[in-house]
């Protein structure tokens, strides 16, 4: 099966066992100021896992398309890649382990037809100090199902990946693993929980590829946690079964079942192939790779496999709008096609490949998802001109690179600080300011190389600890100010509309507990009486006290016949939740909007402390888009 046929076949699976295939959220995430991109399938639905109803039911299924730019070092190897997608399914308060572990099961060996002797599973250890039991349930389940298939059951306590390294897999089908590995909260371990935070074991799934060799640079030993690519992960049920109280954690009310499993993945499993840039939504991309150099993938794999990777995220990138900038997702989107371009020079491709590699990728997902064809011309076209914007760079790169190397009249040295200085500001190849100068004899400091890997390990570190908790579930926007910028937002989309017209259509938006943003579709400046129009309307509902609530309705229904307002370019499922606002009395709300929330209960709570609505800075964000601040105050 090709990886196609397997998103569907998984669609159809749990459609088949009453689940609601819902569509895939953007990759941008909506009102979250807290990630810059949505890095699992989980990320969207964090607020009903928590408790919120969904408006599709209790079974949910998608594939949902990721970037994790965390790994961007680590592609090259045979299975990662920065963009993926998340096969998912889930129960809010619904089935639980005795239906989720026999169902993947069968999804794989049935379905997919994997060998069960190559497939081997994790389960939680237990953490006594923390009162949380050792997951025997789910371990038990495994054992019946992989007896019934006639494989050889043996359970290993290993705890940790340090003692896996140490103690090897032990003959051992069913792994035991601690808190790092085998539990999911948003706050770490179960000790580490605090009160209110839910969580729960997982159940890992992994296939094993025999005629890999284990490399010992990864331990002394393999296991299945192991780096080596013997074993690759192909999906992860957590149980959210607890919570945190006062008095210790306690089983949680109604429990949820959350699981995510890379398509990419389980489709290189069914080709039986350890390497994922084989699979069908890859190997084209390297195919067209190997016609334009003229070289082979197994010669140039390294370079290959990170080209067609870059290339494949930044497409659906630009395809859910995000454009390439020196900031935020843009700066992201920026790198993954300069790196493509870097790699690409050393498959002696040096000039505008994007135009013919772009569509070769934009054809493998445009049956697949609607908006791939329905954007084609743009996405290509804003990808062609980074190429070209990125070619300045380097030649001005190279007219720069000697004045900063420059000691005196006829003396030019490189050194760590400048060879980041030229990766990091002027976004050039650290291979090719290396290579210039060798090229023109210029000394190199014996600590170059030293020096800048200190410099980017630095930059890694802040990468890092700003997207700490980015998605350790996601849920940065529940604080009660988030809630009042939440509501403040509806209400101003609404004034727009009053004061600019009907054509303002929300385009963006994001919310901190210190502001709002929020971009919308407008071919001009808004002017100063404009602004104060708008914040007076937003004042005077406030001060309405207009009541917040919120009804399901078909989607057709809802914006059709009902006429809700919606987000640009968002895609809902059958049917949506509308917030509306209205005073007592009232006829009609006054805002009417698509919205998964979260919301205050009445408008009168956004003037609390006397505090008042005040748009502080209004300015374009892009062409035809301009973007609104506004405060509390």
């Amino acid at each position: 099966m090709d990886a196609g046929q397997i998103r569907k076949a998984y669609l159809d699976f749990f459609k088949d066992r009453g689940h609601k295939v819902i569509p895939r959220a953007l990759l941008v995430p909506l009102n979250d100021p807290t990630t810059l991109f949505t890095g699992s399938g989980m990320q969207p639905l964090v607020p009903y896992l928590l408790g919120e109803e969904h408006p599709q039911g209790t079974r949910l299924v998608d594939s949902q398309t990721c970037i994790r730019v965390q790994d961007i070092e680590e592609i090259g190897d045979n299975r990662h890649t920065t963009f993926f997608e998340m096969l998912g399914n889930w129960s809010l308060g619904d089935y639980f382990k005795k239906e989720q572990i026999p169902w993947f099961w069968e999804f794989l060996t049935k379905e997919i037809k994997l060998d069960p002797e190559r497939i081997y599973v994790t389960c939680f250890i237990g953490d006594e100090a923390a009162g949380v039991p050792r997951d025997s349930e789910s371990a038990e389940i495994w054992t019946k199902l992989f007896t019934e298939a006639n494989v050889q059951v043996k359970q290993v306590d290993i705890d940790s990946e340090e003692n896996g390294a140490k103690v090897g897999e032990q003959g051992g089908r069913i792994f035991f693993y601690g808190n790092k590995k085998n539990w999911w909260s948003r706050a770490g371990t179960p000790g580490e929980m605090p009160a209110g935070e839910p969580g729960g074991p997982t159940t890992e799934m992994f296939y094993l590829f025999p005629e890999i060799a284990h490399n010992p640079e990864y331990g002394e030993k393999c296991h299945v946690n192991c780096d080596c690519g013997r074993y690759i992960e192909l999906g992860n049920s957590v149980f959210m079964a607890y919570v945190k109280t006062n008095d210790g954690i306690k089983p949680l009310p109604k429990q949820n079942v959350d699981y995510g499993g890379g398509l990419e993945r389980i489709a290189a499993a069914s080709l039986d192939s350890p390497d994922v840039f084989k699979i069908s939504v890859l190997w084209p991309i390297i195919e067209k790779l190997e016609t334009l150099s003229g070289k082979k993938y197994d010669s140039y794999t390294n370079a290959m496999r990170v080209v067609a990777d870059h290339l494949r995220g930044a497409t659906f990138l630009a395809v859910d709008g995000v454009v390439p900038s020196n900031k935020e997702q843009g700066y992201v989107m920026r790198r993954l096609v300069r790196r493509a371009i870097r790699f690409a020079f050393d498959l002696g491709i040096e000039q505008n490949f994007l135009e013919q590699v772009v569509p070769v990728i934009a054809d493998l997902y445009k049956n697949d998802f609607p908006e791939v064809a329905k954007n084609r011309e743009r996405v290509i076209d804003a990808l062609i001109k980074e190429e070209r914007v990125f070619r300045q760079t380097l030649r001005k790169g190279m007219q720069t690179l000697p004045k900063l190397l420059k000691k005196s009249d006829d003396e030019y040295e490189l050194d760590g600080d400048v060879l980041f200085k030229m990766y990091d500001t002027y976004g050039f190849p650290t291979e090719l300011t290396l290579e210039e100068a060798y090229k023109q004899g210029w000394g190199i400091a014996g600590s170059t190389q030293k020096r800048f890997d200190f410099l980017l390990s630095e930059q890694r570190e802040r990468s890092q600890t700003a997207s700490k908790g980015t998605f350790k579930g996601g849920l940065g926007g529940q604080t009660m100010q988030h809630k009042k910028y939440h509501t403040a937002t509806h209400l101003m989309y609404q004034a727009l509309r009053d004061v600019l017209g009907n054509h303002i259509v929300q385009n963006g938006s994001n919310i901190t507990e210190e502001r709002l943003r929020f971009d919308f579709s407008h071919p001009e400046k808004v002017t100063p009486e404009q602004i104060k129009q708008v914040e007076d309307i937003v004042n005077e509902q406030i001060a309405n006290d207009l009541k917040v609530s919120w009804e399901e309705y078909p989607t057709k229904v809802a914006i059709e016949e009902k006429g809700a307002l919606g987000q640009f370019g968002d895609r809902y499922g059958d049917t949506v939740k509308v917030y509306k606002m209205i005073a007592d009395g009232a006829d009609k709300p006054f805002s009417f909007e698509i919205c998964g929330g979260p919301h205050v209960d009445h408008t009168a709570q956004l003037a609390e402390d006397g505090k008042r609505f005040k748009i502080i800075k209004e300015e374009s964000s892009s062409a035809g888009i301009r973007r609104i601040k506004a405060v509390l105050q």
